[in-house]
C-alpha cells in the first residue's frame, strides 16, 4: 500500500509557488496551496489543488492551518518580495520568525520533509563568482554589509538545517538565483524591459556586462516540486548552468521584438555592489536532485515575450 504525501505550499499563488503545483500532483503528491487572505490565484493555476487561506504571520493561523491539513511535506515559499521594498523592509524580520514557527507546527503535527526557498543573495556577493552550496562564503561574516533580507534568509536556512537535525526531519534549502517568465512583476529586469519594449518605449539599462544565469519560472518550481520529492537535504542552488551577459540576454528580447533601437545600453548606472560574475554551480541540481530544464533560455523568452504581448493586447481591448 502506499503512503500518502499529502504535500502544504506557502506563497502558492506568488511568481515562483504557482509553478509548483502541477509538478507536485504529478509526482503523486496531495497538494493544499497557501494563499494569504487578500491573494487571488492565477486563473487554471489551481485546478484540482485544495486551496487554503491564511495570514502566515499569525502564529495560531500557522498552528490551525496544520491541524487542518496535517500535512506530511512542506514546501515553503511565502516571504516578502516586493521589488524596492524587500531588501530593507523590516518585514523579513517577521517573515523568519513565522517561517520558524510554521516549521515548528510543521513537525508537530507529524511533518516528515521540509523544503524552503532561499536566495542567491544569502552569497558574499564580494567573494562570489560561481557559487558552490557547501564552499562558497555567505553573507554574515563581520565585514560584510547584509540587508535584512539577507540575514533573515542566511538565518533560516540555518534555522532549517539545525531544527531538521536536531528533530530527525528532512530537510533542504533551495537558493533561487536569477529567474523569468510570465506574470513577473513588471518592475523587474526582464519583464521590465520586454513591456517598455512592447510599449514602444525606451528601455534604460546599466551596460550589461554583468554575467548572470536565468532560468524559466516554470523550471523553477518544477525543480523545487522535484527537490521535495527527493531525500537530498542542505542547501541546493535552482537556476541555470548557461552564462550569459545581461546584455546580450536583452539584445535576444529586442530584436524578438524588433525594436533594437530602443534599447538603452550603459544609460542607467550599474550598482558598485553588482559582481562582474555571480552565477550558480548546480552539480547538486543536476546531479544529486536529478533535474533537468524544460526551457532553454530562446524558448523561455520566447514564451514570456508572447504573454506580454497577449496580456498588454487584452488591457488595451479592455480600456
Amino acid at each position: 500500500m502506499s503512503v500518502l504525501r499529502r504535500v502544504l505550499v506557502t506563497g502558492a499563488g506568488g511568481f515562483i509557488g504557482r509553478w509548483s503545483l502541477a509538478p507536485l500532483r504529478a509526482a503523486g503528491f496531495e497538494v493544499h496551496a497557501v494563499l494569504s487572505p487578500r491573494a487571488a490565484p492565477a486563473a487554471g493555476s489551481l485546478g484540482g489543488i485544495s486551496l487554503h487561506r491564511a495570514d502566515l504571520l499569525d502564529a495560531r493561523g500557522i498552528d490551525a492551518l496544520i491541524e487542518t491539513v496535517r500535512p506530511s511535506h512542506l514546501l515553503h515559499f511565502a516571504w516578502i518580495a516586493t521589488p524596492g521594498e524587500y531588501w530593507q523592509s523590516a518585514d523579513n524580520y517577521r517573515w523568519l520568525a513565522a517561517s520558524a514557527h510554521l516549521l515548528r507546527s510543521f513537525r508537530r503535527g507529524g511533518g516528515v520533509r521540509a523544503v524552503m526557498a532561499g536566495s542567491c543573495a544569502e552569497y558574499d556577493w564580494s567573494r562570489a563568482s560561481v557559487c558552490d552550496e557547501r564552499t562558497t562564503p555567505l553573507a554574515d561574516g563581520p565585514n560584510v554589509h547584509a540587508t535584512p533580507y539577507t540575514e533573515c534568509k542566511v538565518a533560516m536556512a540555518r534555522t532549517l538545517e539545525e531544527f531538521g537535525r536536531a528533530h530527525r526531519l528532512s530537510t533542504a534549502w533551495g537558493r533561487i538565483f536569477f529567474q523569468f517568465g510570465p506574470d513577473e512583476d513588471p518592475r523587474r529586469l526582464v519583464s521590465s524591459v520586454i513591456n517598455d519594449l512592447l510599449s514602444g518605449r525606451a528601455a534604460a539599462c546599466s551596460h550589461g556586462r554583468q554575467i548572470r544565469s536565468f532560468l524559466h519560472v516554470q523550471d523553477v518550481g518544477a525543480a523545487f516540486a522535484r527537490l521535495l520529492g527527493t531525500e537530498v537535504e542542505g542547501p541546493v542552488n535552482i537556476g541555470s548552468g548557461d552564462r550569459i551577459a545581461i546584455a546580450d540576454l536583452l539584445e535576444r528580447i529586442a530584436e524578438r521584438i524588433g525594436r533594437r533601437d530602443l534599447l538603452q545600453l550603459g544609460a542607467r548606472p550599474s550598482p558598485p555592489s553588482e559582481p562582474a560574475l555571480l552565477v550558480p554551480d548546480i552539480g547538486r541540481l543536476r546531479n544529486e536532485v536529478d533535474f533537468q530544464p524544460r526551457w532553454t533560455l530562446d524558448t523561455g523568452l520566447d514564451d514570456t515575450i508572447l504573454w506580454w504581448r497577449n496580456t498588454l493586447a487584452g488591457r488595451e481591448g479592455a480600456a
